[in-house]
């Protein structure tokens, strides 16, 4: 996005003024031009640099601080960073289903709340959304002993926004793909699923964890499927989430139906 005049200037107040609210000022900013032209997003990753900017010589400042609010206006623009992947990159291979399943355990709330907090740490700069899901996250439902949690992103395809600092707080990183990054820790118990803010998929995702948390009879079914799955001997774990699919879609039906 080239900079025109009036984002130019306010480049130069950014210069001339130091640390600023970013947030504040691109409020003033967007009232002042066409509202349309660049959308307010929540933008935390950006007051880091412009912190560092603010700490150059006033000479340096110009030009390079000018560089960085461009970026600004880039991340806040609405658009994608870049193109997404468009293959599915699984790092490792396939591997063996090898966890049965467990009673439910009330640890498994604690244990995401321990990731939360790990992910928000690793992420103190980016604005996130984090929820748990999956079984784990329905109390009274048998469920392997993985912790599956998402984020919801910005921007999928800005990796260096989320991926380095998740993959710095340990985390490794196992598929890539349209859409959807998965990291995992390095003993596999807790995956980590990034999404881009307002991807259907987590919506189905919270459809799906809410309405187990309230309906019995779908958790007791649920449940029933996955023991009848786990009897037999899975090669690969996405060849059994696979198998889970209709029963999986049938209930979100009746997930649906039961908010109208």
């Amino acid at each position: 996005m080239p900079l025109s005049k009036d984002n130019c200037a306010w480049a130069e107040h950014v210069a001339l003024h130091g640390r600023i609210d970013l947030f504040r000022v691109e409020q003033e900013r967007v009232a002042a031009l066409d509202a349309t032209q660049v959308p307010i997003r929540r933008a935390r990753v950006t007051t880091a640099r412009l912190d560092e900017a603010a700490n150059r010589s006033p000479v340096d400042r110009g030009g390079e601080l000018a560089q960085d609010v461009k970026d600004v206006l880039v991340m806040n623009s609405g658009k994608p960073r870049r193109p997404d992947v468009t293959t599915v990159e699984i790092i490792g291979g396939p591997e063996a289903l090898e966890v049965g399943l467990g009673s439910y355990d009330a640890r498994w709330a604690e244990v995401y709340l321990y990731h939360r907090r790990r992910i928000l740490d690793a992420l103190a700069a980016v604005d996130v959304d984090i929820e748990h899901i999956g079984s784990t996250s329905v109390p009274g439902l048998a469920a392997k002993p993985i912790v599956d949690i998402v984020v919801a992103v910005a921007d999928i395809t800005a990796e260096e926004d989320y991926l380095d600092g998740l993959l710095a707080a340990g985390y490794e990183l196992r598929v890539r793909e349209p859409g959807h990054r998965l990291v995992r820790t390095p003993t596999r118990d807790v995956h980590v699923h990034v999404y881009e803010r307002g991807d259907a998929a987590v919506h189905e995702y919270l459809l799906f964890r809410d309405h187990l948390r309230t309906n019995a009879d779908d958790r007791v079914l649920y449940e029933s499927v996955k023991r009848a799955l786990l009897s037999q001997q899975w090669n690969d774990m996405n060849d059994y989430a696979d198998a889970k699919s209709d029963v999986i879609l049938a209930i979100k039906t009746r997930a649906r139906a039961a908010r109208q």
